[in-house]
């Protein structure tokens, strides 16, 4: 059978160019190598519990007409991400807000918290930074970097906050208001039934193909379609031939237990270096249900290797130096490249959205 575009991988970038291509009257087949649709933004039901099987993900934007779009599928709730930060046992808000400030210091005004966040930054005056350590310093001072970002940060790139580049953090949300919603974006919410159910109503009633690993066979199933979209890993197209990009990789280790509730709350990072794991998820409080029994995930950053899921890009200079030489390469190949891992960047869920609808207004006159 020959179709006008295969389409690999069932993430949202893929599943939003199937569906669009779709509506315009293109058959299309999608590919995916895993056993189940949604790439990363997978959710599996733990009777009743939508579980983030491959990390948190919350939506928010301040494009309304993408918030419309996803909207137009399935309904979102009005989940806000209100994370809390565990040192030693202490609990403090984020993002850093006047919560956070008085839970570190005991200030109570802005005029107190600025004094405060002031002084502990004067150890960097007159001082470029030149690593991570030295930026967070600068902005927010010696004890919101002990407490709330060296640890969590270390354990995240396997690596010394010295040994960082200071662009890393090049700013850090600062509030001086009471406000613990992590995002400040207009629209934010989580799909009521979870994200597996968004991508299945936009691959409603078209070909999908799971456990298909398309780079095993690529010239069989290039022959499939006059086009090709392609979203996986853009050096392994190329067969690695100049090189690997890097990642950092996440280990998920996930928990039923027979109580209602766990911690309280859906996010609880762990700053300090002693503790292996970043953060404990609990799934139930991003859609809230009512169950006899919870289900917790705490997160392990790991080096990435071959057999690796491939989630954080290391834009560092090698590395883009790396993806360049292989943007090059795939110009000259007949294929549409798309995505977190074939633009080697990291993208929200909105951003992603926006790129696929953006790529296919330009193919639209070519169709």
């Amino acid at each position: 059978m020959k179709y006008d575009f295969v389409i690999v991988g069932s993430g949202l970038f893929g599943s939003v160019c199937a569906h669009e291509l779709t509506k315009l009257g293109k058959k299309v087949l999608v590919l995916e190598k895993r056993n189940h649709i949604g790439g990363n933004i997978y959710t599996e039901n733990n009777n009743g519990i939508q579980v983030h099987k491959y990390g948190a993900h919350i939506f928010h934007t301040n494009d309304k007409v993408i918030w419309d779009y996803v909207n137009s599928f399935v309904e979102f709730n009005r989940f806000t991400n209100s994370p809390l930060a565990n040192y030693k046992g202490d609990l403090f808000n984020l993002p850093f807000n006047m919560n956070t400030f008085y839970q570190l210091w005991g200030t109570k005004t802005p005029e107190e918290a600025k004094a405060k966040i002031s002084e502990q930054r004067k150890e960097m005056d007159g001082i470029e930074p030149s690593n991570l350590e030295e930026q967070a310093i600068s902005l927010v001072g010696r004890d919101i970097y002990e407490k709330l970002i060296k640890g969590y940060t270390e354990k995240q790139w396997g690596r010394d906050c010295k040994d960082l580049p200071a662009f890393i953090i090049r700013r850090l949300p600062v509030r001086f208001t009471y406000d613990n919603n992590y995002f400040s974006d207009n629209y934010q919410g989580v799909p009521i039934g979870g994200y597996t159910k968004l991508i299945e109503k936009m691959l409603e009633g078209l070909d999908v193909r799971l456990n298909v690993d398309f780079l095993e066979d690529k010239e069989f199933y290039q022959n499939l379609a006059d086009n090709v979209i392609y979203t996986g890993p853009l050096d392994e197209y190329f067969d690695n031939k100049l090189g690997k990009l890097e990642y950092r990789s996440l280990e998920f280790r996930t928990k039923t237990l027979h109580k209602e509730n766990f911690q309280g709350n859906a996010v609880i990072n762990y700053t300090e270096g002693d503790i292996p794991f970043t953060r404990i998820i609990e799934h139930k409080h991003f859609d809230p249900v009512k169950t006899n029994h919870t289900v917790i995930t705490e997160e392990y950053p790991s080096e990435w290797k071959e057999g690796n899921e491939p989630y954080y890009p290391i834009n560092d200079d090698k590395n883009m130096l790396l993806f360049k030489q292989y943007r090059e390469l795939a110009k000259s190949e007949n294929v549409i490249f798309g995505g977190r891992l074939a633009e080697y960047k990291y993208y929200d869920m909105h951003q992603v959205i926006r790129s696929a609808l953006t790529k296919l207004s330009k193919l639209e006159a070519i169709l």
